[in-house]
């Protein structure tokens, strides 16, 4: 599976961007993906994750009712859309694949499967 990240970028203050995520080589490899942070000497933290086979998706607290998390099957892409940021949402950003389907909520907790490279996320107060 290969995963391609893009979107990122500097905002301010309740700005707004849309995260894609495209898909190539045994892309179905699993129906489980999602969007995780990270910056470099801190663990991964869980943003978003769907079931792109039921459409069921889960948030972590801190960006519930702010972010959407959404699976185009045809286009193989997901994406990450992005409303009211704040500050402390400036990380990098990363579109997983979970083979094997870890819990959604323990997913959230402590992300795993094939990652993308990132994409930046900077928002300016």
């Amino acid at each position: 599976v290969q995963l391609v990240a893009s979107g990122g970028g500097s905002v301010q203050t309740g700005g707004s961007l849309r995260l894609s995520c495209v898909a190539s080589g045994h892309a179905y490899v699993s129906p489980c993906r999602g969007w995780f942070r990270q910056v470099p000497g801190k663990d991964r933290e869980g943003v978003a994750n769907i079931r792109s086979d039921s459409e069921t998706t889960y948030y972590a607290d801190s960006v519930k009712g702010r972010f959407t998390i959404s699976h185009d099957k045809a286009k193989r892409t997901l994406y990450l859309q992005m409303n009211s940021l704040k500050p402390e949402d400036t990380d990098m950003y990363y579109c997983a694949v979970d083979p094997s389907c870890r819990e959604p909520k323990s997913w959230l907790r402590a992300p795993i499967g094939y990652s993308s490279q990132g994409t930046q996320v900077t928002v300016s107060a």
